[in-house]
């Protein structure tokens, strides 16, 4: 892996993506480098040069392969306007470069310096109480203000000229973790003439708002104001999708100013936050060449579960392979007690991403900062500079990266089962919650993900709006806000041959968050043959029973009407609030080649256990490995005419999986029909 890096770092960003894989297979084998990617983020203008050949080091010694570099150091970029100072950044890439690293480059928007927002205060965003935030935190920025715009293109452009042509530099990051809205008057006259756009006229907002409600009517467009929590379900809508059309055209005021002077073989990415919901996460990735994320726990340990769907989410941004932009090293500091991770568990947690399509892992951050906000935040190496307990495991997993590298360059994660979520619906049903207990993440989407992919061991996470024809199955949970485009794309779906199944809170709103003229489930219970003829919010369980055994429903239940003939009632509840007693809980639907679901109720674990399996098989899909033990992860990355499997044993006891035929352990070099894994052990098979 010693090799020259410069001729080598085509095939680097030849392996970012599955879609320019193949790009690497001219270079001589010498020259290739991992497919897989392991990093950390790199502060160097916080340490004084001489150090930096001890830190990069290291890294080198831990198979580390790539840093990101520059994202919060616009102040040392640019210390005075105009100023620009880039050559201890050139100096950083080429002592990186020494060590066979590849830099990232971070556009410095997320943390202005004190000259800026002190000589243009419009640039400083003014938060909901019409305060002005202040110097010395982060994100204090407006990101609707033409002038923080101008100064954050311009310093972009500077960085882009600089190292557009580098050959160690493979991609760039966007700015940092985009969160903080302004609601001054500037950024609400950009909101009211934002609307004048999308409505052309007064009388047609107020109609599709419905606002004779409460005399809400508005009689010109600087009347209307910003609400983010209460308000008319209407205005709330609209000011998110402002807010995540705002955050893709400052992104695109970045992306514009790189890609004029940068290779195209330089991709560019932004870090996203996972569940994270205050813009539309697909608005804003279109623009980019490739989808990452900010993987932390916090507290206590992994959640595959829920962790395997925020993997899988990002992927779905673009429907393509993805990166890790940042995970914790063993613990973080923002949670209110920072339990650390056990020992091997990180090891496991960089194989969970790699297994949903993670084509790098980076962990933030490399070594302690001597001051600032996240002093105690878990790093490779201390403040002292020498390696804490946990470097030993990130080199490790280096050592494995690069085993694995070969085995799964080109491959990624292919489904025929999808889960749908869609960030209107998740923002109307918080917004209206009605049971307060209900979340559309914890409550909806995540526990169908478990059932699903601990059959399929593989689910894709989508949009309604996105491609589903390659899907067998799928589901779309809590999906409560439809526009005509979605309707439209189930319905063919359907109509096709899928299998589209809904669940609880399904199909209630329009684009504009009204409420359907239809009953649940809306223009599509012609395809159900059935309606939802009331919902109610649950203080006491409703037993239901049927198909998939017996379960209760703890805190939302809808009653199905009488089926249509041809629509099969799967599950009817039990003795309740006298509403529901005996009522049909789930129907299905053969249409065609198609069929519909719809589940009403929630289930516990072994209901929806069997839901899952009934699915499979109505949709003609096969359980790989059905027989795993408790406790066991297999996930399956493939590419034309072949298979790689990963299991992860995170059991506290050892277990043993009988394979389907003899395998190849890519990580041990041993081949075998049987494996037995300790806690946290991964394999990588062949």
């Amino acid at each position: 892996m010693r090799h020259h890096l410069r001729s080598a770092l085509l095939a680097i960003t030849a392996t970012v993506l599955p879609c320019t894989v193949m790009a690497q297979q001219a270079l001589p084998t010498e020259q290739r480098v991992p497919a897989l990617l392991l990093g950390a983020a790199w502060y160097p203008e916080q340490w004084p040069e001489q150090r930096w050949e001890a830190d990069l080091a290291l890294m080198e010694a831990a198979h580390i392969h790539l840093v990101r570099v520059g994202e919060f150091a616009w102040s040392t970029m640019e210390p005075s306007e105009g100023n620009f100072q880039l050559d201890w950044l050139e100096r950083a890439i080429r002592a990186a470069e020494k060590h066979h690293i590849a830099v990232v480059l971070g556009t410095p928007g997320a943390a202005p310096p004190a000259w800026l927002t002190q000589k243009y205060p419009e640039t400083l965003r003014t938060k909901e109480d019409g305060r002005k935030d202040e110097h010395g935190n982060r994100q204090q920025f407006d990101w609707s203000s033409p002038k923080y715009r101008e100064l954050v293109t311009r310093i972009t452009e500077r960085m882009a000229q600089r190292f557009g042509h580098d050959p160690d530099v493979i991609g760039w990051q966007i700015d940092n973790e985009y969160a903080a809205e302004s609601y001054g008057p500037s950024t609400r006259a950009q909101f009211q003439h934002w609307l004048k756009a999308k409505y052309k006229t007064l009388d047609e907002l107020n109609r599709r708002w419905t606002t004779a409600y409460w005399s809400e009517t508005y009689q010109s467009w600087d009347q209307i104001p910003i609400e983010e929590g209460y308000g008319n379900p209407g205005l709330l809508l609209n000011w998110k999708e402002f807010v995540s059309d705002t955050w893709r055209s400052y992104q695109r005021a970045h992306l514009d100013a790189i890609r004029k002077y940068a290779e195209p073989r330089q991709r560019i990415t932004t870090n996203m936050m996972g569940w994270f919901d205050a813009y539309d996460h697909y608005t804003v990735a279109q623009d980019l060449d490739f989808a990452s994320w900010d993987d932390y726990v916090g507290r206590g340990h992994l959640d595959l579960a829920r962790n395997g769907a925020a993997h899988d989410l990002t992927r779905g941004f673009l429907r393509k392979n993805f990166w890790v932009m940042e995970t914790q090293p063993g613990f973080v500091n923002w949670s209110p007690n920072n339990t650390a991770l056990d020992k091997g568990e990180v090891r496991a947690m960089a194989w969970h991403a790699i297994g949903h399509g993670a084509e790098a892992v980076e962990y933030w951050q490399w070594r302690s900062a001597l001051n600032g906000q996240e002093q105690y935040h878990g790093v490779l190496v201390g403040a002292d500079g020498t390696p804490v307990p946990l470097y030993a495991e990130v080199q490790q997993i280096g050592a494995d990266f690069e085993k694995a590298a070969p085995v799964l360059a080109g491959t990624t994660v292919e489904s025929q089962v999808a889960i749908l979520q869609d960030y209107p619906s998740r923002w109307a049903i918080n917004w209206q919650r009605h049971n307060k207990s209900f979340d559309p993440v914890g409550d909806a989407i995540v526990p169908w993900y478990a059932a699903l992919r601990a059959q399929a061991h593989s689910v894709d996470v989508v949009s309604d709006v996105a491609p589903l024809s390659r899907y067998k199955l799928v589901v779309a949970p809590a999906l409560n806000l439809l526009t005509p485009a979605a309707i439209h794309n189930l319905e063919a779906y359907v109509e096709a041959g899928g299998h589209l199944v809904l669940t609880q809170r399904s199909a209630m709103k329009d684009e504009d968050n009204s409420l359907m003229p239809q009953r649940q489930p809306g223009p599509l219970g012609s395809l159900l043959g059935d309606r939802v003829e009331q919902w109610y919010a649950l203080d006491e369980a409703a037993p239901v029973t049927g198909t998939w055994g017996n379960s209760t429903s703890p805190k939302w239940a809808e009653q199905l009407g009488s089926p249509a003939p041809g629509t099969e009632v799967l599950m009817r509840y039990g003795k309740s609030n006298g509403w529901l007693n005996g009522q049909p809980a789930a129907v299905t639907r053969h249409v065609g080649k198609g069929q519909i679901t719809y589940i009403g109720t929630a289930l516990e674990q072994p209901a929806m256990t069997a839901a899952a399996k009934w699915m499979m098989s109505q949709s003609g899909l096969e359980t790989v490995m059905p027989d795993l033990p408790a406790g066991v992860d297999l996930a399956v990355r493939s590419a034309p005419g072949r298979k790689v499997y990963i299991l992860t044993n995170y059991d506290a006891t050892p277990q043993t999986v009988a394979l389907p035929h003899g395998m190849s352990n890519v990580l041990t070099g041993e081949t075998v029909s049987k494996i037995t894994l300790a806690q946290y052990e991964v394999a990588v098979l062949k």
